[in-house]
């Protein structure tokens, strides 16, 4: 896939396809495209669907074909950046939910669980995720700007789960309990933190969209009726 990503904050990716390439994108993700190009709509088997409505994705996607060179665009729903990620048999990698943006047709996607049981209970956002393994790009939308790290083996970072956007498949991800009682009080952070241990790439996000609409709907006044 050749694209180029445009638009500063409010980002757009515009993919250049060649006649026969493909490309899979989220159901009505496409914003435009020249008259290159024919859609199917798939949903790829139940179970595939039904992962993806877990993962907070649509049921089915949408792939485009192009019958002659030309270009189709993705724009983010959100503020923010648009993140291309190559994705390797060697390198599949874990993503949160809702970031799916568009594919080559050569990445497969699934339902990702967070095996432990602190997560399970504790993760919220970061409970269900995605897996993108195969070969290709991906793309993901990211809410704020973006902010990687590589972690070695062992090196921890702790964050917000809805700051989370993608890790390799190599790292792991826990809940831990904040310690002290006049930190969870007082401290404003909750009662948990996220915590990505290495070896792997790590992408965080600096303003997760569910932050941003709870910190809106404080400043909305209630009706007194």
């Amino acid at each position: 896939m050749n694209y180029e990503i445009i638009g500063g904050n409010l980002p757009a990716a515009i993919c250049h396809l060649k006649a026969g390439e493909k490309i899979i994108c989220e159901s009505g993700a496409m914003s435009w495209m020249d008259d290159a190009f024919t859609m199917e709509t798939s949903g790829g088997g139940i179970g595939k669907m039904f992962g993806r409505m877990f993962s907070g994705e649509t049921m089915f996607r949408n792939i485009y074909t192009a019958n002659r060179d030309g270009d189709i665009a993705f724009a983010s729903s959100f503020p923010g950046d648009i993140l291309a990620i190559e994705v390797t048999p060697d390198r599949p990698v874990i993503a949160q939910k809702s970031a799916f943006l568009a594919c080559d047709p050569g990445v497969e996607s699934s339902v990702f669980f967070q095996k432990k049981m602190g997560a399970g209970f504790f993760g919220g956002e970061g409970f269900i995720m995605q897996k993108f393994e195969g070969s290709g790009i991906v793309l993901l939308e990211v809410d704020g700007s973006i902010k990687e790290y590589t972690l070695s083996a062992g090196q921890r970072m702790y964050m917000e789960t809805g700051h989370l956007v993608m890790m390799d498949a190599t790292c792991k991800m826990d809940i831990e309990r904040i310690k002290g009682a006049k930190n969870i009080l007082f401290g404003g952070e909750g009662l948990f933190n996220t915590v990505v241990s290495g070896p792997g790439k790590l992408v965080i996000q600096t303003m997760p969209i569910e932050k941003t609409a709870q910190l809106i709907a404080a400043l909305i006044p209630k009706s007194n009726n």
